[in-house]
């Protein structure tokens, strides 16, 4: 495999095409593959794509290719699936998206994958714990974006509420990708201000109410829905937000990452995958960062952790 990467994407529409895109532009991969069970719509995605490259130039190849593309992948992201329609959860999916993932494991498992594998498919983190089982990957190699984006959208809200620009801000949510993701205010940093500490001084012309917990907490599980009653689907934010996590990978420098990956005893919580600070390298997750958690936002998290239980329970016995 090369150093500056080949990623394969099992998926052509809306998110898989848009990370794509993200990745194409990003410059951290020398391919990146576009397969899909509609092979014409992969080829005319990988076109279009290819043509965005030219202005400014780029040496970035995109094309479309097949499933054994994987074989020889750095990284491989699965975006298989359907959208959510507006009133769906996240988890609504899970029948669906566990029959298309039955089909991709069943013609990946034979390729013995030797690279990382990033699973972006909704219900995020039964998915995750779904295709690292059925792929018979270690924790470090199969792992999905989990509450990457819950955290992006996170300290957009935290950034519009005091602000502060974005960049100037640090945040973490943990546990499910969907509507019981736990916010760690006790971890947020503004300005290198604590929440609290913002919160009870706020700076002159910022409403301290644009920063309520619950406001802030349900806007950051909401914010997925909103996007899709407007126009029917989600894909720039998780599109930016996986570039970001290959970038890393591919980069061969570690960095912390919000993701869903296999707990062993980490947090408390063992035997499921679950949204939480990642270190990540080029040979995939190196250890999960334990932070102290105020004890309601442990408590969020240990809920969260029980939602997704039973939903891999659900999963496992759809046979």
């Amino acid at each position: 495999m090369e150093r500056n990467g080949k990623i394969v994407i099992f998926g052509a529409g809306h998110v898989g095409s848009h990370c794509a895109l993200a990745l194409a532009h990003s410059g951290s991969a020398s391919e990146i593959v576009l397969v899909d069970s509609l092979p014409e719509k992969a080829a005319a995605q990988a076109l279009d794509i290819a043509d965005s490259l030219v202005f400014p130039p780029s040496p970035v190849r995109v094309r479309s290719g097949d499933y054994a593309e994987a074989a020889d992948a750095d990284i491989s992201i699965v975006a298989i699936g359907e959208p959510r329609l507006p009133g769906q959860t996240r988890l609504d999916l899970l029948d669906r998206s566990a029959a298309l993932l039955e089909g991709l494991v069943e013609r990946l498992t034979p390729l013995n994958l030797p690279g990382i594998v990033v699973t972006i498919t909704n219900p995020a983190d039964i998915v995750a714990h779904l295709v690292r089982q059925g792929l018979g990957l270690p924790r470090s190699r199969c792992f999905g974006t989990g509450t990457l984006l819950d955290t992006a959208r996170f300290v957009r809200l935290l950034s519009e509420g005091s602000g502060v620009p974005a960049g100037e801000i640090s945040g973490l949510v943990l546990g499910e990708h969907g509507d019981s993701s736990a916010p760690a205010f006790s971890l947020a940093r503004l300005a290198g201000r604590s929440f609290d500490d913002f919160l009870a001084r706020p700076p002159a012309g910022i409403d301290a109410a644009k920063l309520d917990r619950q406001a802030l907490t349900e806007g950051t599980r909401q914010a997925g829905m909103t996007v899709i009653i407007g126009k029917g689907s989600t894909e720039y934010g998780i599109a930016q937000v996986t570039a970001a996590l290959c970038a890393a990978i591919l980069g061969g420098e570690s960095a912390v990452f919000p993701l869903s990956v296999a707990l062993e005893g980490e947090y408390g919580q063992r035997g499921i995958h679950a949204g939480v600070p990642a270190r990540v390298g080029r040979a995939g997750i190196e250890s999960i960062v334990e932070y102290p958690l105020a004890p309601g936002e442990k408590a969020a998290f240990d809920a969260s952790c029980e939602v997704i239980r039973g939903y891999v329970k659900r999963a496992q016995g759809r046979a």
